[in-house]
């Protein structure tokens, strides 16, 4: 699977998890953090790609930095992940 994630949608905190939620089909007990989204991730197969990183940033300051080690960090031969500014 191939999914979209636009950094345009991710105004706030909460704002971008629920974004990432439901572009990435999370499960319902996903509990809205980072190590939440870890968790999910690991879990996952396929391709995630974030454009508009630059206005993620924008948003939400240092945690867009946290956001984006998270994605870093779960990438695997089964989940690869692109960053496009």
């Amino acid at each position: 699977s191939i999914y979209i994630l636009d950094g345009i949608h991710m105004t706030d905190l909460s704002a971008a998890h629920q974004y990432i939620a439901r572009i990435l089909r999370l499960p319902e007990y996903y509990g809205e953090n980072l190590d939440a989204l870890y968790d999910c991730l690991t879990d996952m197969t396929g391709e995630i790609c974030l454009y508009r990183a630059s206005l993620m940033r924008r948003s939400l300051n240092v945690y867009a930095d946290q956001l984006l080690r998270v994605l870093h960090d779960a990438r695997s031969d089964r989940l690869t992940v692109t960053v496009i500014d």
